[in-house]
């Protein structure tokens, strides 16, 4: 993959991944620097992804606002021109799974997983949006899911992550907005990135149909593409790993 290849939208000189240590994010990382970035900042809780070239790795954790605060902070003398928040839970440490019936539903639980794919994303807005450019096009992604879509659902099922991803798209909507009116050129959009074979994804490969699970580097190539595509018109909405547009 090379710096502009044949993307509409030339690769940036800087980018940060929230989340390098995960499948996807570790890809998007190795994938960012190797499409020409100058600056990769890594982010992880314990700040330890594979240094080296343009990656620079930075400790965070999306549930203390405060260590959040301190990685805008560090990228503040040369900001990223393109943020992705990889970060994201299905299966809780305990190996507690996705709720198959309301029965189930657990305040505690519920409350972990709107923390790790709501909340901290939303963290992560409020300190790196600031750091975006008036007067040129960046771009601040964040990993969501076909699941989130209320109108798509037609199984029910998975009420907290569905649940959080439905409320992350909404952040995303409401940012785009509020950044629109002051930043013309920006792009702030959910992604979708299919199903990626991750530590999220493994306790569900099983019943996979044949082809359908990507491998990370495959799916970071993809959605790297379909940011690289979107425009200012586009910001506020979510799109899968083919540049489709995923429903409310």
């Amino acid at each position: 993959m090379d710096r502009v290849g044949n993307w509409p939208n030339a690769f940036p000189r800087t980018a940060a991944v929230f989340g390098s240590s995960g499948g996807i994010g570790l890809a998007l990382s190795e994938a960012l620097a190797q499409a020409g970035c100058e600056t990769v900042y890594a982010g992880s809780r314990q700040g330890t992804a594979p240094a080296g070239g343009p990656v620079k790795p930075f400790a965070f954790d999306l549930k203390d606002e405060s260590t959040i605060a301190a990685a805008a902070s560090m990228m503040k003398a040369d900001p990223p021109e393109w943020v992705v928040i990889a970060s994201g839970v299905l299966t809780l440490v305990d190996g507690s799974g996705p709720e198959r019936t309301y029965k189930r539903l657990d305040p505690a639980a519920m409350a972990e997983v709107f923390a790790i794919n709501t909340i901290g994303p939303a963290l992560v807005a409020k300190h790196i949006l600031p750091l975006m450019p008036r007067n040129r096009r960046f771009v601040v992604a964040a990993l969501s899911a076909r699941v989130g879509s209320i109108s798509d659902n037609g199984l029910g099922g998975w009420h907290s992550y569905r649940a959080s991803k439905a409320a992350l798209n909404m952040l995303i909507r409401n940012f785009a907005l509020e950044m629109g009116r002051t930043h013309k050129h920006g792009v702030i959009v959910g992604l979708h990135p299919g199903t990626v074979d991750s530590r999220l994804s493994q306790p569900f490969q099983s019943n996979l149909p044949n082809g359908q699970l990507t491998a990370p580097d495959v799916a970071a190539a993809n959605l790297l593409g379909v940011l690289s595509a979107l425009g200012p018109e586009q910001s506020g909405r979510v799109f899968d790993y083919k540049g489709d547009e995923i429903p409310a």
